[in-house]
């Protein structure tokens, strides 16, 4: 297996496991991925996704990408997004805790997640045109993390960023000298939110990304009517 799935407490951490390839991604790997995330069980009220060994993903598997032809070229990058959507459907906040490298579909990986917090010396890039492709599917998610101008940059030049810059752009939302500790002081955070509001609140957040700002705004009245219990 090249998935791990570990329960503590009220947090899911999700590792994927293939150290000896820079946790590339295969499709065998991003199958056991996606159904990973869809047995999250009731109760869970955070997810970390994180990688192990000494990189958090070194985007998709080099062997299998130089296997593809126009057949078997979309499923594969239908099985990155199929995780990316999963990841993005999921009721309770994700957390990406990254280090070492963040590459190719494994920033597209990351960028679907909530929450971003990175080692100090991570490095990101979308390499694929300096190997012939395009990066797609969830690399539309970049303009909206970044600007459209920085997103052109990563895309167009495929060089790499450090995580200060990526801070500095928006990319992630922490740097770590110690990036346990800062997962843990997020998820303490989340976890002192109310479970029903946060799942609400990351449904909002889905709708003011993908919405006119009237229909966001119109969303989250009803939504707010629609609660439970409203306390000041």
């Amino acid at each position: 297996m090249a998935v791990k799935l570990l329960r503590e407490g009220a947090v899911a951490r999700i590792v994927i496991d293939r150290p000896a390839k820079a946790n590339a991604l295969d499709s065998p790997l991003l199958d056991e991925l996606a159904a990973a995330l869809g047995t999250v069980e009731p109760g869970v009220r955070a997810v970390v996704l994180a990688g192990s060994g000494k990189t958090f993903c070194g985007g998709a598997d080099v062997e299998e990408l130089e296997r593809l032809d126009h057949a078997t070229a979309g499923a594969f990058v239908g099985r990155i997004h199929r995780v990316c959507e999963a990841l993005r459907r999921l009721p309770v906040p994700v957390v990406a805790r990254l280090h070492g490298a963040v590459i190719g579909a494994g920033l597209e990986i990351a960028a679907a997640c909530d929450l971003r917090v990175a080692a100090e010396g991570t490095r990101f890039a979308m390499p694929e045109v300096r190997l012939g492709i395009p990066s797609v599917v969830e690399a539309a998610l970049l303009p909206r993390l970044m600007g459209s101008g920085r997103a052109a940059w990563l895309v167009l030049t495929g060089e790499a960023i450090d995580a200060r810059r990526a801070y500095e752009w928006g990319l992630i939302e922490q740097v770590a000298s110690d990036l346990d500790a800062a997962v843990k002081s997020l998820l303490e955070k989340l976890l002192a939110a109310d479970p029903g509001a946060l799942a609400e609140q990351k449904r909002l957040l889905h709708v003011w990304d993908d919405a006119p700002l009237e229909v966001s705004i119109a969303e989250s009245i009803e939504r707010f009517a629609a609660m439970p219990k409203h306390r000041r």
